[in-house]
């Protein structure tokens, strides 16, 4: 591969350089000012349409004609055009708003990364052959193709090393020599002929060079957004924000607690087998084994049981009922212990009215240490420690081969709805994991108990608005007054991460 050292014509209008094409490198970081709220529903905007990708990524395969008519069938429900030159704005300014945001850990920027690779390749492959041209040469991508006389020399070898490449297509169609570390896909793949530390790249095949060279340029650009985000964390507005888009929650908001009193204190010990995920199973197991849980477990597991239903009478029964048989007396727990179940109810301190943890903030927040119950299974347990938990829940050997497969590739939620197809018995489960109380209900829904607690806990339309327009009022308060409390913010800002689709 070779870069032309020579430097583009620079363009009169700023604007067309940045947006003359449809897709780009986001090698030119936006330079115009934008309001708060822009900067909000911008980036949330973008995160559903990751998380479509993400969700897309693992059920279809990538470069199949099925994921490609998926992706724009669910594409064409979210607010974001790309095609069109006045609508490159936003999603030009709202990829460097989640940089901010998944530049800050390794993990984060792995996940960045993988999604906005899969969403280049899903638009590089959509694009005319005359537009993928015009898109190398805008970037300066100076591939060499081969001569005539090579092309006829390797025909033989071309045909019956490059997929989809007949006699007739070697002849109409250019070959580029490219270094063969550069093309390592291909070279795994065993798609095209290798020869002397080169590889000989079909046209059509061109977009594992060019992809690789985009997963370069942004895993360095997100290295040196890492570097300055000092800067930007000093920015009282923007730090919160920034801070709550990494494990942002984008589904139905589940605090909204139309079941309260659903669910009996009897009931729970039954639904913890048949309809808890494996996080919130492995919490109650250790509450009963235990006696007790620290405050990581305490939250994660008391706002899942609130969000289920259960009223905040019932909660302090529950919790006392079981610290007692063990090391805390019923004084002690009053005075120790109680206080924090009425303010996780939103009815001690700043009375914050606590949303159930989603499945990325429980992955990507707070990670468990030695004696903690809390956190994703599939996340933070040792691999051989999740086989021993699911071999005791009599997933078999076949389940639990495919549950690894995805906790090794990352794909922990996934894992999870494997988890929940396997302890159901059901091929697919016909929705995308997002929350351990989605778990629950769709759970309910297939045991044939759950259709009230769905009814009940789908909020009207008009609630949603009502929180989306909070969240956007406490982001204009904060610009008026940058002393308020960040922790204070950040929690009332859950309000505007939930899909107003709901």
């Amino acid at each position: 591969m070779q870069f032309s050292g020579r430097r583009r014509k620079i363009l009169s209008n700023p604007q067309t350089e940045l947006y003359g094409h449809c897709l780009q490198f986001y090698v030119q970081p936006p330079l115009e000012n934008i309001t708060l709220t822009e900067f909000e529903t911008f980036a949330v905007e973008r995160l559903k349409l990751l998380k479509t990708v993400e969700n897309l990524g693992v059920s279809y395969v990538k470069t199949s004609e099925q994921y490609s008519k998926k992706l724009e069938s669910e594409f064409s429900n979210l607010n974001f055009p790309y095609r069109a030159a006045a609508k490159r704005r936003k999603d030009h300014i709202s990829h460097f708003i989640l940089r901010l945001a998944y530049c800050q850990t390794e993990d984060l920027r792995r996940w960045f990364i993988q999604q906005e690779v899969d969403l280049f390749r899903y638009r590089f492959n959509d694009l005319l052959p005359k537009h993928k041209l015009e898109f190398l040469h805008r970037n300066n991508l100076q591939y060499d193709t081969i001569s005539v006389e090579e092309k006829k020399a390797l025909a033989e070898k071309l045909i019956n090393s490059s997929y989809a490449v007949s006699g007739i297509t070697v002849e109409d169609q250019d070959f580029y020599k490219v270094p063969f570390q550069d093309a390592l896909d291909l070279v795994r793949t065993r798609k095209v002929y290798l020869k002397a530390g080169y590889v000989y790249i079909p046209h059509q095949d061109i977009v594992t060079i060019v992809l690789n060279d985009f997963r370069t340029r942004l895993s360095k650009a997100l290295a040196l957004t890492a570097r300055s985000l000092p800067a930007v964390q000093s920015d009282e507005r923007l730090q919160p924000l920034l801070n709550h888009l990494s494990h942002a929650y984008v589904g139905q908001d589940y605090s909204i607690q139309k079941s309260v009193g659903k669910i009996s204190l009897e009931q729970i010990d039954s639904l913890s087998v048949k309809s808890y995920p494996l996080c919130m199973r492995q919490l109650h197991q250790a509450l009963r084994e235990n006696h007790h849980l620290r405050h990581g477990g305490r939250m994660q597991y008391g706002l899942f049981l609130k969000g289920i239903g259960l009223t905040l009478d019932q909660a302090l029964q529950f919790w006392r009922s079981e610290f007692i048989r063990g090391k805390v007396d019923a004084d002690k727990f009053d005075k120790a212990y109680a206080y924090s179940i009425r303010h996780m109810f939103g009815k001690e301190g700043k009375r914050t009215d606590y949303t159930p943890y989603s499945c990325m903030k429980v992955i990507l927040s707070n990670p468990p240490s030695q004696g903690d119950h809390h956190g994703c299974p599939f996340r933070h347990s040792d691999p051989e420690l999740l086989k021993q938990k699911l071999q005791s829940y009599k997933i078999s050997p076949s389940g639990i081969n495919q549950i690894l497969e995805l906790v090794k590739g990352m794909h922990y939620q996934l894992a999870c709805q494997k988890y929940f197809e396997l302890t159901h018995n059901i091929e697919d489960s016909a929705f995308s994991l997002n929350h351990p109380n989605q778990y629950f209900i769709e759970s309910q829904k297939l045991l044939g108990g759950g259709r009230e607690i769905k009814r009940e806990m789908d909020a009207p339309q008009r609630a949603q608005e009502n929180s989306a327009t909070r969240g956007s009022t406490v982001a204009r308060e904060t610009s008026a007054n940058p002393s308020q409390d960040l922790a204070e913010m950040t929690e009332d800002l859950d309000s505007f991460f939930q899909d107003e689709d709901g």
